[in-house]
């Protein structure tokens, strides 16, 4: 009897994005976008640009008071900024 090998479409699009290398610049790019929404939106208005080099996520804030705040916390945001995309993708933040 006939048998077919039933992938689900998710699982093959990020095989073939793994293959190409494309799958942790994609990671990154939700990573960024995500950063307002698991900040909140008071520290998301705050935000003047957000951008990943090295593992480090860099933030550039409006508030010098704000970013002595978010700097204590900032093991907290790594963790939750991995968790909402499900991957180890940055190590550090550093407010600007």
């Amino acid at each position: 009897m006939f048998r077919r090998d039933v992938q689900q479409l998710k699982d093959l699009i990020m095989r073939n994005l793994r293959q190409q290398g494309l799958e942790m610049p994609l990671l990154q790019k939700r990573l960024v976008e995500a950063w307002p929404e698991v900040a909140g939106e008071a520290i998301g208005r705050c935000t003047l640009n957000a951008y990943i080099v090295n593992q480090t996520l860099y933030v550039h804030l409006s508030s010098p008071a704000l970013r002595a705040d978010l700097s204590m916390r900032r093991q907290e945001f790594v963790t939750l900024l991995n968790n909402y995309v499900g991957n180890q993708v940055i190590a550090d933040i550093r407010f600007c």
